[in-house]
C-alpha cells in the first residue's frame, strides 16, 4: 500500500493557540500513533488568524478514515477547528 501525505486546510473558532493545546495534547498524540499517522506539520495562516493547516502522513486511506471516525470528530471539533470549513487534499507519491 502506498504512503499518503494528507492536507487539512480549516478554520479554527478558537485562538490558535487554543486549538495547538489540543492538537499538541498527549490524548491526540496517541490517537495518531495508535493509527499509524505522522504529524508532518501544523501552522497558522500568516494573513488570516482563523486559518489552520496540518500534514499527515499515513498508509493511504489511514487519515482520511480518522477524519470520518465520531469518537475522532469530538476530539477535532472540541479544538475549535471547524469540521465543516475543511478543504482536504491527498497526495501520493508515484
Amino acid at each position: 500500500m502506498a504512503i499518503e501525505t494528507t492536507v487539512f486546510d480549516f478554520k479554527i473558532s478558537k485562538t490558535f493557540d487554543e486549538w495547538r493545546a489540543v492538537y499538541d495534547s498527549e490524548d491526540n498524540k496517541a490517537m495518531l500513533k495508535a493509527g499509524g499517522i505522522t504529524s508532518l506539520y501544523r501552522g497558522l495562516h500568516k494573513e488570516d488568524s482563523s486559518r489552520a493547516i496540518v500534514i499527515f502522513q499515513a498508509e493511504e486511506g489511514v487519515a482520511m478514515g480518522m477524519w470520518n471516525d465520531p469518537e475522532a470528530k469530538v476530539m477535532i471539533e472540541s479544538s475549535g477547528h471547524i469540521y465543516d470549513e475543511t478543504a482536504i487534499t491527498q497526495w501520493i507519491d508515484h
